[in-house]
């Protein structure tokens, strides 16, 4: 299937995939109110089909690249689910202790995109891995619809516990520096700011995307320096921002949030017409000159 933009759909239909996307609506109440948007022989499930993930297009660096090693491994978790599976990804060759980079995934587990990230990041001369929010419930199933149903059911506490039971892994293994960041996209975006709460100076840097805000009554916890990447058009998310800038201000937190405009929440997945090219690009190179800058010293 050829890969549209986002310009080509109505900003009203792509904010409706939003909320089904999110758990809002189901797809049924998407495919109602698309219906309206379905002219010229093209019907509801057909613009449902060309706004839902492609993988094809998200692979970047191939698992096979010589570049980097990769494994699939899992990481203990005792106050989460015990334990945590994951995609991890590393220089092929690398001279020294390297820093580390935690990849968290959207609200449908470690699907290719998320794994693909990884592989990126290993590329930049980082560790890095990508762990399964899903694990529990038996891993990412192979579709992001079927994902996101397993994902409501899962317990988000005990998650978080096995994100950062990862964080720490990653932050303890005798080939890392000492230091670790993380990066998260739209869930992952939240749960890396609730790592920087949680994991205060032992996490050294944060890059959400797009994700939801900790609550103010938390930013006295914050240490680490946050990079926040957020979307103009992404009125869900952007209206917690200023009560959190604020609260990162009165706190004297370290932060730089940038705003890309005209992009849609999830502009960095190359998998869905939601992708920006530019600002997915630009945002990649502010995150790995962020982690250099911090992680690296």
């Amino acid at each position: 299937m050829e890969r549209k933009l986002a310009s080509e759909f109505p900003q009203e239909l792509l904010n409706l995939f939003d909320l089904y996307v999110h758990g809002d609506i189901d797809r049924r109440a998407f495919l109602d109110g698309a219906q309206k948007f379905a002219v010229g022989g093209v019907t509801a499930t057909m613009l449902y089909e060309s706004l839902a993930p492609n993988y094809a297009w998200a692979q970047q660096v191939p698992k096979d690249d010589k570049r980097i090693a990769v494994d699939n491994i899992s990481v203990d978790s005792q106050l989460g689910h015990g334990s945590i599976k994951g995609h991890f990804a590393k220089p092929a060759k690398a001279a020294g202790k390297l820093p580390a980079v935690l990849v968290i995934h959207e609200n449908r587990g470690l699907n290719p995109y998320i794994e693909d990230v990884a592989r990126r990041a290993a590329t930049e001369n980082f560790i890095a891995f990508a762990p399964d929010g899903l694990t529990s419930a038996g891993g990412y199933p192979g579709n992001d619809e079927a994902g996101g149903k397993l994902f409501q059911g899962v317990d988000k506490q005990k998650m978080a516990e096995d994100f950062i039971a990862a964080a720490r892994w990653l932050k303890a293994r005798p080939d890392c520096n000492g230091k670790v960041g993380v990066v998260g996209f739209c869930f992952g975006g939240g749960m890396s700011n609730t790592l920087a709460v949680r994991m205060g100076a032992d996490l050294s840097a944060a890059a959400p995307y797009y994700g939801g805000q900790a609550p103010a009554a938390d930013v006295p916890k914050i240490k680490a320096p946050l990079l926040l990447h957020y979307a103009s058009l992404d009125t869900r998310i952007n209206g917690n921002w200023p009560a959190y800038e604020e609260a990162l201000k009165a706190n004297h937190a370290t932060y730089t949030m940038h705003m890309y405009e005209g992009a849609n929440h999830g502009f960095h997945n190359d998998t869905t017409p939601r992708y920006d090219k530019a600002a997915a690009e630009l945002s990649w190179k502010r995150t790995m000159d962020f982690f250099n800058k911090y992680l690296r010293g």
